[in-house]
């Protein structure tokens, strides 16, 4: 099975720079994960952006909305920041025939005892069985795009009023 990945920055692939206690966006690291672990689907990924997802401008969101509507595949996977990831979800609307799940981490993906390996794994395999529409899967839950929010004090995804999440 083909997937495409279309990376866009965010937490995932931020990198700490010590000397100036900073962090930036680095190389998608979705590239090595899927390396390390001998994930075996094939999986083609293309990098449209390099931001923190609070920095995302509609035309940014257009711009990954022309990107997934235009690509062939009709299973596509999503690397993005959190804290506007429900928002680029919601903004990629109709995807008639096509899979589309969206993927952060709470923490760089660089770090020991992130959650971005699992979550991009739990994101694969969400992206090859859920049927036709755009989805955010975050932390072993996956949720509809048009009913998703960041709960930022709890630091989790839910619904944006109570619905149990998509079976798989």
């Amino acid at each position: 099975m083909h997937i495409k990945v279309f990376t866009t920055g965010g937490t995932i692939d931020k990198v700490y720079f010590d000397a100036r206690s900073d962090y930036e966006i680095g190389d998608p690291q979705i590239v090595d994960i899927l390396r390390d672990v001998g994930v075996q689907a094939e999986v083609e990924v293309e990098t449209l952006m390099r931001k923190d997802s609070l920095d995302l401008t509609d035309d940014d969101r257009t711009l990954i909305a022309e990107h997934v509507h235009a690509d062939a595949c009709p299973r596509i996977l999503i690397t993005h920041g959190t804290d506007t990831m429900a928002a680029t979800a919601r903004a990629l609307g109709d995807v008639n025939g096509k899979t589309i799940v969206l993927v952060g981490s709470l923490s760089p993906a660089r770090f020991k005892g992130s959650d971005a390996e699992f979550n991009i794994g739990f994101a694969l395999a969400a992206v090859q069985t859920l049927p036709e529409g755009v989805y955010v899967a975050m932390n072993g839950l996956v949720f509809p795009a048009e009913g998703v929010r960041k709960n930022r004090p709890a630091n989790r995804f839910e619904g944006e009023t109570y619905q149990a999440p998509v079976s798989m």
